[in-house]
């Protein structure tokens, strides 16, 4: 034995990349090629594939203490395709004892290669959901809004310079309404010869208690100028008089056109005679108006009874 060179008779002492050197060269060391070993000659060759060995069972590529095939050099050892057994492993099932797995099928090769691909149909509903979610949400907030909300709208309930506030149900009845139709007391009418006013007896309503007497004589008359009739009609004339515990009438002219019946003053008051204070009442008239101004008179003539005193006057729409 030389120096630098110990004898390469143990695997130990074995150089498995001897041939990269010149005194491993010189031994006779040389590269590996198909199936030898690497280093020196007649060196032990431990290189084994992975899963050569099975224990109790056949090795993939030869029995017990067989060389399994190997690739050249500098070639990587060719693999299964991707979920095909690989020759050179063994798996822990084939392994006596070894537990038995179940193997999940990986995408697209576990249903026979047809590729299913990502479950879509989840991913599609679980986005519509959180859409109606976000709608749902936006739709509360809109039309529910809170308490603030609600008094900020009573706040801002006043009309603003382009808004106009609706009538309300009283302004909508008083918009249909009719005005109302004239009314005067007796004082005011246009007195005939004769006639004056007084206000010595009790009970009158006119202002003042003042009413019109002096009627009782051929010729006498009162005239009412009526302006302001918005349309013609029926309308009906109210009077208020007294008379004392007796019947009394006159003649009634409208637009110069007498009534087919007089007006009727009786005693419905029921006043003994000789009580004017006792006997204040009143009576009513069907006319025909015309719109605008018209001229409604009292008068006493022959054979009529005219002891009356006249208090107030007023129309009414229609005929009783």
């Amino acid at each position: 034995m030389t120096p630098g060179n110990n004898g390469a008779s143990t695997p130990e002492e074995d150089d498995p990349f001897g041939y990269l050197y010149a005194d491993g060269q010189a031994n006779g060391a040389t590269p590996p090629s198909g199936g030898g070993g690497y280093g020196y000659p007649g060196s032990v060759n431990r290189v084994r594939a992975v899963g050569e060995r099975k224990y109790g069972h056949q090795a993939a590529q030869g029995t017990y203490g067989q060389q399994a095939p190997t690739a050249p050099y500098g070639q990587v050892p060719q693999q299964g395709g991707y979920g095909q057994p690989n020759a050179h492993y063994g798996a822990p099932e084939t392994v006596p004892g070894g537990a038995q797995t179940a193997r999940t099928p990986m995408p697209g090769h576990g249903d026979g290669g047809r590729g299913r691909g990502p479950n879509t149909k989840g991913l599609l509903i679980g986005a519509i959901a959180v859409v109606a979610a976000v709608v749902i949400g936006i739709a509360i907030a809109m039309t529910g809004g809170g308490d603030d909300d609600k008094d900020g709208d009573q706040a801002g309930t006043t009309p603003t310079a382009s808004q106009s506030a609706a009538p309300t149900q009283e302004e909508t009845k008083g918009a249909d309404k009719p005005k109302d139709l004239p009314k005067l007391d007796a004082k005011a009418l246009n007195l005939g010869a004769g006639v004056t006013t007084a206000s010595d007896i009790k009970g009158a309503k006119a202002d003042g208690g003042v009413y019109v007497t002096g009627f009782n004589h051929v010729g006498a008359s009162v005239v009412w100028n009526v302006s302001g009739i918005e349309k013609a009609g029926k309308y009906t004339l109210n009077i208020d008089y007294g008379v004392p515990g007796k019947d009394a009438n006159a003649i009634l002219t409208v637009n110069g056109t007498a009534q087919d019946r007089p007006l009727n003053m009786k005693n419905f008051a029921k006043a003994a005679e000789g009580d004017y204070e006792k006997g204040w009442t009143n009576t009513w008239a069907d006319i025909t108006l015309n719109k605008g101004t018209n001229t409604i008179q009292i008068s006493c003539g022959e054979g009529n009874q005219c002891d009356a005193n006249f208090d107030q006057l007023w129309l009414e729409s229609g005929w009783k």
